[in-house]
């Protein structure tokens, strides 16, 4: 396995260089597309991109825990979370 996790500066590389775009716009192509995703997760839609997987939000609902260090009860407000499930396509070439 990789140790050394791709930040944003080897993603921008990485896609200037199979797309033939310039580093600057390839930076605005991913911050667009993060941008993108962002909304629609915002406004409760699901992004889906056939082959490679899809972005959707999770309600998890308000509930009770509780503290590991004191063990008192704490409230956990509810919250809206993003969720990624791979699709076949990356599933099938990560396995190779």
């Amino acid at each position: 396995m990789g140790d050394i996790p791709v930040n944003k500066n080897d993603l921008v590389a990485s896609v200037a260089e199979i797309s033939g775009l310039t580093k600057a716009d390839a930076s605005r192509a991913i911050d667009g597309v993060i941008q993108s995703i962002t909304k629609s997760l915002k406004a409760d839609k699901e992004v889906r991109l056939v082959g490679f997987g899809t972005f959707t939000v999770t309600h998890r609902p308000a509930g009770e825990g509780r503290n590991p260090r004191t063990g008192e009860k704490i409230k956990i407000r509810a919250a809206k979370l993003p969720k990624f499930r791979a699709g076949k396509g990356l599933k099938e070439a990560i396995a190779r």
